[in-house]
């Protein structure tokens, strides 16, 4: 299948949110000062990573408790974000060469009537909110109100999302879903980046978001690496949001995921019976609960689990293996509000081929794909630049 004869496997891992220090334009994203992985450090003190600390996730940025590795046992460096915006459809689609060149629409006084006018007509229930808001204050707000009435809470954010929260036992999941895609087909007219269903249960005072919800995203505008894996028969096995994310375009199979340590475990599992193509993961727990929630206690809990996951995933490594960690955007939880951040995302790469050298700053994430099309022979991204050339030895 692999054109390459080093790697047979590729598994990208993406930790949702995991910046690494501002991007050079973050001054137009309000950003500067952002740097999640090295602020979340510092708030608690120090992060015990030493797994990843050995690949050379302190060779990246400055990371308290976790510092520089002498002889880092992976490729290490970071990359620079392309597209306009610092969500994570547009990171994700760059990391599979397709950059967003045209900003998605985002709606800080909320949705136009026009928008609004079309959920309450297509659902036939009243909207709570329409605001700028974060999700679990959102809930916390105006979710007693939604019990009594039934009104749908549609809130956004800094990035292209219309949200739609729902109690699961006042609107079934099935009638949130089928809003959610209603508003799918609205939201093409208006370039919306993701309609998210946002289920919660409990009580006020005790509301809790549950991992039933579901993102339903615009359709990417050009072929991604996924297409042309696709295209090839590459397998190809998305794990967490990816498939929702990338509108099923390329994704062969998905498993969903309630959480990180559920993704990790999947991650795991599917190393065990998926023995050639591409695994593509996200672990969103690091942006839904604790970016976006301004907890650097939780995330850095969160970060360490992680780490304590690695040895396992080692273990279950193929000789022609490829396993790349990276981020999609940030989310610095020391940061004013809680929206993502215009960041730089690390990257490490590690296989039992892999030469341990220093990436330095790629220009694109797109150099994530450019690498997975090159070691499956597929036709590359326009953007991005292979790192084989660079991190490839022989066995």
């Amino acid at each position: 299948m692999s054109s390459n004869r080093l790697f047979d496997r590729v598994i990208v891992i993406v930790l949702d949110s995991l910046g690494c220090g501002e991007l050079p334009d973050a001054a137009d994203y309000g950003d500067v000062g952002a740097s999640t992985l090295t602020h979340i450090a510092a708030a608690v003190g120090g992060l015990s990573m030493p797994n990843l600390g050995r690949w050379g996730l302190g060779n990246i940025c400055d990371v308290q408790g976790t510092p520089p590795s002498p002889r880092p046992q992976a490729a290490w460096g970071r990359m620079a974000e392309q597209s306009h915006g610092k969500d994570t459809t547009a990171g994700h689609w760059e990391m599979m060469g397709l950059p967003v060149t045209e900003a998605f629409s985002t709606w800080p006084n909320g949705f136009s009537e026009e928008i609004i006018d079309a959920l309450r007509k297509g659902t036939g229930r009243g909207v709570l909110g329409n605001k700028v808001a974060s999700g679990t204050a959102v809930i916390e707000e105006l979710g007693a109100e939604h019990v009594r009435t039934g009104d749908l809470i549609v809130y956004t954010s800094a990035d292209s999302v219309l949200q739609i929260a729902a109690h699961e036992e006042v609107v079934p999941l099935e009638e949130l879903y089928a809003a959610c895609k209603l508003m799918r087909q609205v939201g093409d007219e208006h370039r919306i980046g993701r309609i998210i269903a946002r289920p919660f249960l409990g009580a006020p005072g005790s509301f809790e978001r549950t991992y039933n919800r579901h993102d339903y995203s615009l359709e990417p505008h050009g072929p991604t690496v996924l297409d042309r894996l696709e295209g090839a028969q590459v397998p190809v096995l998305g794990i967490g949001k990816i498939k929702d994310i990338f509108a099923g375009s390329g994704v062969g199979e998905s498993i969903s995921t309630s959480g990180n340590a559920d993704g990790i475990r999947r991650t795991k599992e599917a190393m065990e019976r998926f023995s050639e193509g591409f695994i593509f993961v996200n672990l969103v727990d690091f942006d839904m609960l604790y970016g976006h929630r301004n907890d650097p206690q939780g995330y850095a809990k969160a970060l360490e689990e992680f780490d304590a996951s690695v040895p396992a995933i080692k273990a279950r490594a193929q000789p022609g293996d490829l396993i790349m960690i990276t981020a999609d955007h940030g989310n610095d939880p020391t940061f004013p509000g809680t929206d993502h951040c215009r960041e730089y995302v690390p990257l490490l790469a590690w296989g039992p081929r892999v030469q341990a050298v220093d990436l330095g700053v790629r220009e694109t994430f797109a150099d994530v794909g450019a690498t997975v099309a090159d070691v499956f022979g597929v036709t590359p991204p326009e953007v991005g630049t292979s790192l084989l050339s660079e991190i490839g030895k022989d066995s």
